[in-house]
């Protein structure tokens, strides 16, 4: 797990809870990534990254109160105060809705990596592995430089987070019956 996020959060416990949350989130991505970046279907992992990407950065938004949905029900003065902190922040991707133009945009970042890895992947067994580590390294990186946008906006806003989303787990127990045997 990266530290700087994590530094960044400056032992806020409620940010520090949120960037671990977010963490999870990526490295689950991340894996994905790297296992479609092993099969040698040109492009497949292109349109992997951009499906994990477009579903994983509006879920670590929302771990930061930063979805346009959140966004819209703060009052106007908040909502302006947190424009002005995405902006200084130079976010594309905060209080968006996630495109594939948006996510194509940041994948831009990293362009190299995926010309390099298409190319990889051909290579038998060893090819194979470095095209998964990129794939792998790249969703994180673009991960991480998010949840850090996220975390500046919020520390530059002096935005409240929001509660904690209910994990899996607790949605899938069911309700315990009251009735007698």
């Amino acid at each position: 797990m990266s530290t700087s996020a994590l530094k960044m959060a400056a032992g806020d416990a409620a940010l520090s809870a949120a960037v671990r949350r977010s963490h999870q989130l990526l490295h689950r991505r991340a894996l994905v990534a790297a296992v479609a970046s092993t099969v040698p279907v040109p492009g497949l992992d292109w349109a992997v990254d951009a499906a994990l990407l477009s579903r994983l950065l509006p879920k670590i938004s929302a771990e930061f109160g930063l979805t346009p949905a959140q966004l819209d029900r703060l009052d106007p003065d908040k909502r302006a105060q947190v424009q002005k902190a995405v902006t200084v922040v130079g976010s594309v991707l905060i209080g968006k809705f996630i495109t594939k133009e948006l996510v194509f945009m940041a994948a831009q970042k990293i362009g190299m990596r995926l010309t390099v890895q298409q190319a990889a992947k051909y290579v038998p067994l060893a090819g194979q592995a470095v095209s998964a580590a990129m794939g792998y390294t790249a969703i994180r990186y673009l991960g991480e430089q998010h949840i850090q946008d996220c975390l500046r906006v919020v520390q530059t806003a002096q935005l409240a987070l929001p509660p904690p989303a209910p994990t899996a787990k607790a949605k899938a127990l069911p309700a315990r019956s009251m009735k007698k045997p």
